[in-house]
């Protein structure tokens, strides 16, 4: 019989949400499982083709720089279209995209496979099929990480975000070494033709989704107004806009590792592609560690505390790596610096998918997958340029340290505290209206009154100040705040829609929190008499 005692009770719940926190409980639910082993496979081709790409490009071409623009042409597509990318993701069903997505990656793999075979692959041909698979990898990472809180519940969805870097490093951790090994004995064409074999499982779990998405009453939004509102969303939410900027500070400094590893191995531990093959695996088998330790980290310090010890721990790596001559002592720097890589880059993306709502959740992660992404693309370059002028040796220590100056940015942008998914408020009825009026009407322009007594001023406007960034990332523009002159007490907020479907979905848009602020300008301040005066106008042109 099931205790109805109120202490047990809280011992089910704390039982339960311990069970939801472990690193493998998002692996209970089939779609995610489904999806996830299914993208480890193509994970582990992906780093099989990524050291055949890399040692094709050093026996190709003998310029550095060439060889760090390799991870150049894979970051860049994510840099340039990743909004859009996420746009498409929110507006259209994300399970489609998916599979339009990785059949753009895998058109690009097969393309590379078969030129490689005739012996037609050129250094810019390989850049260009690089930036083509990276266009698919942007078209496709908002639309999946979006679906993953379709796919499990809300407390399950920080190890899920967790399990997706997992999933990547695991594959890193071998997929490198077995690339290593393949390229050494079957050559680059093997290695490319895996990968393009390894995309068919991933092709196949989104289409075995059943996704089941409700459909909005609204017509969807035209894409350059999506792109601009997801630019508004993010522009307005101070969380995510500290998180991003974090992102492309780690991704400068920490492009470093991979840009310039296939030249570790070749120059500084005068080995070959096994080699290099072997020190991805140490970093990837150090990513492992950090992201199977996500929860522990997540539990014991702050969202800061733990950016500072990833810095650490990269840049003490990064250090090792360049005064290291010896393969073995290369190997334990790039572990340390893989757990501090992987800690790093999955707080940052857990506190953007925990701050966004869902309505705009594609289009959050597509920023920070720009964000990072440009940041690692950028980094690469540069990293590349300075080692092809003073040596990779003096380029991984300026690397090690600025990585251990980064913890330096929290004083002035500290990661902001995020435990929980900003949940979305319950569906509102539309207003009444007595004016003939369709969706495509506008511009609308919206008036609340506040009577605030006049000692209250200051602590009015400290929240409508916070009020105007929740306004303004969901819809609204040309806000201001307005005081009556014949009446000090009288304060008047408008905000503007270019049309009424625009107020509508806005109304909706308001998650738990935002609404109870709404709720607390008007208990805290609000005199009276009465609710708040509500005034919905529609401007009418002449002529």
């Amino acid at each position: 019989m099931e205790s109805t005692e109120p202490g047990a009770r809280d011992r089910a719940g704390l039982l339960g949400s311990a069970k939801a926190d472990r690193i493998t409980a998002p692996l209970r639910h089939r779609t995610f499982r489904r999806i996830w082993i299914a993208s480890l496979v193509s994970n582990l081709g992906s780093l099989v083709q990524g050291v055949g790409v890399a040692w094709a490009m050093t026996e190709m071409s003998s310029s550095v720089d060439k060889v760090a623009l390799v991870q150049t042409a894979l970051g860049l597509p994510v840099m340039l279209i990743a909004i859009p990318a996420g746009a498409i993701a929110d507006l259209h069903d994300r399970r489609i995209v998916a599979l339009i997505s990785l059949g753009i990656a895998l058109a690009a793999a097969t393309t590379l496979a078969t030129l490689a075979s005739l012996g037609l692959l050129t250094p810019d041909l390989l850049l260009a099929l690089c930036f083509a698979a990276g266009c698919g990898a942007a078209m496709w990472g908002p639309a999946w990480q979006a679906a993953v809180s379709e796919q499990v519940p809300a407390q399950a969805l920080p190890a899920a975000v967790a399990l997706n870097g997992i999933s990547y490093n695991i594959a890193r951790s071998v997929g490198p070494a077995i690339g290593g090994i393949i390229v050494a004995t079957a050559g680059t064409v093997a290695a490319f033709a895996l990968n393009a074999v390894s995309y068919l499982p991933l092709v196949a779990a989104p289409y075995l989704w059943k996704r089941a998405a409700g459909r909005s009453r609204l017509p969807p939004e035209r894409l350059d107004r999506a792109i601009l509102l997801g630019v508004r969303y993010i522009a307005n939410s101070p969380s995510i806009m500290i998180v991003l900027i974090r992102t492309i500070i780690v991704g400068l400094i920490s492009g470093v590792i991979l840009a310039l590893l296939p030249l570790v191995a070749r120059d500084l531990l005068l080995g070959s592609a096994p080699t290099y093959g072997l020190m991805l695996g140490a970093f990837g088998l150090g990513a492992v560690i950090g992201a199977a330790n996500i929860g522990l980290v997540r539990k014991h310090l702050t969202g800061e505390a733990a950016m500072r010890c990833c810095a650490l721990a990269m840049g003490t790596g990064i250090a090792v790596v360049a005064f290291s001559r010896n393969p073995v002592i290369a190997g334990l720097g790039l572990v340390v610096a893989g757990a501090g890589w992987t800690l790093c880059w999955t707080l940052l993306n857990i506190g953007v998918q925990l701050s966004a709502p869902r309505w705009v959740a594609a289009r959050s992660l597509a920023a920070y997958q720009a964000a990072s992404a440009g940041g690692l693309a950028l980094g690469s370059w540069g990293w590349g340029h300075l080692a092809d002028i003073a040596g990779v040796e003096i380029a991984l220590l300026v690397a090690a340290a600025l990585m251990l100056a980064s913890p330096l940015v929290g004083l002035w942008l500290r990661m902001p505290p995020v435990s929980a998914r900003a949940e979305e408020g319950s569906l509102l009825e539309d207003p009444e209206v007595r004016v003939p009026i369709t969706g495509r009407d506008g511009p609308v322009m919206i008036e609340i009154e506040y009577q605030v007594m006049q000692r209250n001023s200051p602590g009015f406007r400290d929240i409508m100040r916070e009020l105007r960034l929740v306004r303004q990332r969901n819809g609204a523009h040309d806000w201001s705040i307005a005081r009556n002159m014949a009446d000090p007490e009288m304060w008047i907020e408008r905000y503007h829609f270019h049309t009424w479907n625009d107020y509508l979905r806005q109304r909706n848009r308001s998650t738990q929190a935002e609404r109870a602020m709404e709720g607390r300008v008007v208990k805290e301040y609000h005199v009276g008499p009465g609710k708040v005066r509500v005034r919905r106008t529609i401007e009418r042109s002449f002529g």
